[in-house]
């Protein structure tokens, strides 16, 4: 278990410390860039940069806080740490980047100043195409591994590891941005409507709020508790149905603490003939068997119940009694 954690842990790593690397460099240039043109969309552009920058810092600190073992004010670990600072880059994301775009574009648009030196304004957004193309590819590999680039959205959705996907989020985003903002230049100038260039602010605003919304969307359901994949619940299921003495395994419940943990409650009944002595022999072979089948799984609850009961709480607590 501890090594896939560790393998986990360094991959999402390196695709940040990339990001943060590109981004930074990026976002100098892109604010020196926009403060010798004049431009709406390179400025947009580089308040990106420049929050991405911040973001990524924040995705290490929630690693490294994740990453902090038990302790008796929390007996189950920090994991949970990387999905609150995932959502807070979400928020960040759409506080500081759209809304700063979205703010220079409308001032833009009631007050447009053509942009001068286009030339390096065209060279800029070259390069940070370069730099973002770049680590977008890295993120990409990163995440997709063995699968096929259809079953990709797909994976986003069903992801317990927030990291993986937010790099390939925002530079996805990235690149859209460098688009939008190379046609509200050119297209400000080829036109002589300076007013595009502030559009093109608006625009990149809009795409990073979309952006800022889907990440905030997917690590919310993390944070408030997603349970494990559903291979891996009847997986479980099947295990402990399989115990010697466990004659029937009533139901199952799960929750993601973090990407690599996860916490497993389960409802048995047992054979009537068991003493507590041998019940409890069980429960620690089928903790064994579980953890050794699935190395996520960090704890093991097991509540003796008849199907009956099952029943009857899972309706209870499901408001339909």
């Amino acid at each position: 278990m501890a090594s896939i954690k560790v393998i986990s842990r360094l991959s999402s790593r390196r695709v940040i410390y990339a990001a943060i690397s590109g981004d930074l460099l990026i976002g100098l240039t892109k604010l020196t860039a926009a403060a010798w043109t004049g431009s709406s969309s390179m400025l947009s552009e580089g308040v990106h940069s420049i929050v991405d920058t911040g973001n990524g810092f924040l995705l290490l600190y929630g690693l490294r806080r994740a990453a902090g073992r038990p302790d008796l004010e929390h007996p189950l670990g920090y994991g949970r740490e990387i999905y609150f600072w995932s959502f807070v880059v979400a928020v960040l994301l759409f506080a500081f980047g759209a809304g700063v775009s979205l703010y220079q574009g409308v001032v833009h648009v009631l007050d447009p100043e053509p942009v001068q030196h286009l030339t390096a304004s065209y060279l800029v957004l070259g390069i940070s195409a370069l730099f973002d193309g770049t680590t977008w590819w890295l993120a990409l590999r990163n995440f997709r591994g063995q699968r096929r680039y259809s079953e990709i959205v797909d994976a986003i959705r069903e992801s317990k590891d927030p990291p993986s996907f937010m790099v390939l989020f925002e530079d996805s985003a990235a690149l859209a941005g460098i688009l939008v903002a190379f046609a509200g230049i050119y297209l400000s100038v080829r036109l002589d409507l300076p007013v595009l260039d502030g559009v093109g602010s608006i625009l990149i605003g809009l795409i990073l709020g979309s952006t800022a919304w889907l990440l905030a969307k997917e690590t919310k359901s993390l944070l408030i508790g997603e349970r494990a994949d559903p291979a891996i619940v009847d997986s479980i299921l099947h295990v402990a149905g399989e115990i010697d003495g466990v004659t029937h395994a009533n139901g199952i419940l799960t929750v993601h603490l973090a990407p690599q943990e996860i916490i497993v409650a389960l409802s048995l009944e047992f054979a009537d003939e068991l003493r507590t002595p041998e019940i409890e022999a069980k429960v620690i072979e089928l903790e064994r068997c579980v953890r050794l089948t699935h190395p996520k799984v960090v704890a093991v609850f097991v509540k003796p119940q008849s199907p009956e009961g099952f029943r009857e709480t899972a309706a209870r607590r499901l408001g339909m009694r």
